[in-house]
């Protein structure tokens, strides 16, 4: 099984990698590489990460170790992402591509959300997922966003537009693991009913009533959960 995951990563890097040669959010390199600071604490901000001194440079800004290591599920959503982008793995910068391990409890879901700057490519290793995205909103107001949805197997692999909410749900009854890769270094995530329901500070609940035509004690009762971030 450690095979079939080294494998599936491995294609999906490959493919995720090519990808990004023409469709990549990112701008493209100057250099060879542009390996990232950690500039938390700079009072300078950039459109990506400051780069180290080529000088400095070492292999290990280029390495990273860990994913075949299962990511802990126990959550109401039943499910973990170990992401691999320029803030775990330095040396990405400017190379317009990541990656991200999935695990999936039985019924786990990674909830609908969307990737602002990336097209994500995804492969399933084990188990079974139903999955999906929703279009953009069409221009005929009288005309629904369009679902499309598919049952993945070990093997399969599925891509998720940039920008479209998606999700994958463990459809089985065993564990599942997919992985993915994405067309930026740092694609960002957002999960709409974080943003929407548990926002800091929180939406007026006068649009959010407007919004979704219900009445004010559904939003109240929404925002006072505690929506996860499995990231």
């Amino acid at each position: 099984m450690k095979i079939v995951a080294l494998v599936s990563l491995t294609t999906i890097l490959v493919v995720a990698s090519f990808a990004t040669l023409g469709f990549a959010s990112d701008p493209s390199p100057l250099q060879d590489f542009c390996v990232a600071v950690n500039d938390a604490k700079s009072a300078v901000f950039v459109n990506g990460k400051v780069c180290k001194d080529p000088n400095m440079v070492v292999a290990e800004d280029f390495f990273l170790s860990g994913l075949n290591k299962p990511g802990n599920t126990s959550n109401p959503l039943g499910s973990r992402v170990t992401p691999v982008n320029v803030n775990q793995l330095p040396g990405l910068n400017t190379l317009g591509i990541s990656a991200v391990r999935i695990d999936y409890a039985p019924n786990g879901l990674n909830p609908p959300h969307t990737h602002p700057r990336a097209t994500e490519i995804l492969v399933v290793s084990e188990g079974t997922l139903f999955v999906g995205f929703v279009t953009s909103n069409p221009a005929n107001p009288a005309i629904k966003n369009k679902l499309f949805t598919k049952h993945l197997y070990p093997g399969d692999v599925f891509v998720f537009p940039e920008g479209l909410i998606h999700f994958q749900f463990n459809v089985g009854k065993t564990n599942a693991v997919a992985f993915a890769g994405l067309s930026s270094q740092n694609p960002g995530v957002i999960t709409v009913e974080n943003a929407v329901f548990g926002s800091d500070p929180p939406i007026n609940p006068a649009v959010l009533t407007k919004a979704f035509q219900v009445e004010k004690n559904v939003i109240d009762y929404l925002q006072k959960q505690f929506w996860w971030n499995i990231d």
